[in-house]
């Protein structure tokens, strides 16, 4: 424990250094609210509270989708080599990095939210808090998977890679507009990505409906998505030190 906390402060005293980088990781989410918010309000298509939990599963994509830049930089300038032989187990090495991921993300989505309800948000908060946590854990999944992919594939190949596929999968998980429009044949391949029951969920939980079977779905997939890539990205990560 006191080696993950120390790993932890040492990446978010990096992470939170650097206003800059923290504000970037965010623009893309903030630029859809402040110009794409209000047309899709007055579309009828749906609400802030349809539109708001979308882009906080677009920044867990976008931000934890990409997380994988931090190790693809360590493998070019010898810092996964010193970690060879550091006393510290693959898990702890992952978990530093995710949970550094994790609180940056849930930084940034706080901003994203308050800005929301700037420009008209109307959502409980005890529904927002909640939210806010299960986007925490699809970010853990996201972020460890974007580990083990950078592990696995060559340097140059992570960025065009995670990039081609996060744009597909922020789609289909109808993050923008709700699938509920899509012909039969999207909706179907829609169902077949975690990120749909994700965002079904946060929208759920910004309604105020908490028993609702989207709020289930969307803790039990996101939660399925947490363990495996943990799992997967610890694996990734013993091998590096094997």
């Amino acid at each position: 424990m006191t080696a993950l906390a120390v790993l932890t402060g040492h990446y978010l005293r990096a992470s939170f250094g650097s206003k800059v980088s923290l504000a970037f990781g965010a623009v893309q989410p903030f630029l859809f609210l402040v110009l794409f918010g209000p047309l899709f309000a007055r579309s009828g298509v749906g609400s802030w509270a349809v539109l708001v939990p979308g882009l906080l599963v677009q920044l867990a994509l976008t931000s934890a989708g990409m997380a994988g830049f931090g190790i693809v930089f360590d493998q070019r300038f010898g810092v996964l080599e010193r970690l060879r032989v550091a006393p510290v187990s693959p898990v702890t090495l992952l978990l530093g990095r995710v949970l550094r991921d994790s609180l940056v993300l849930l930084v940034q989505a706080i901003a994203i939210i308050v800005a929301g309800y700037a420009l008209g948000l109307r959502a409980p908060l005890p529904g927002v808090l909640a939210a806010l946590l299960l986007m925490t854990v699809l970010s853990v999944g996201m972020a460890s998977l974007s580990y083990a992919a950078a592990l696995t594939m060559r340097q140059e190949l992570f960025a065009p890679v995670m990039s081609t596929v996060v744009v597909p999968l922020m789609l289909l998980s109808g993050a923008l507009l709700p699938m509920s429009l899509a012909p039969a044949w999207l909706d179907v391949a829609s169902r077949l990505t975690p990120f749909r029951y994700a965002v079904e969920g946060l929208r759920a939980l910004f309604s105020g409906s908490y028993g609702a079977s989207a709020v289930l779905w969307g803790v039990v997939v996101s939660l399925a998505l947490a363990i495996g890539g943990l799992a997967l990205g610890a694996n990734r990560f013993r091998w590096e030190k094997a």
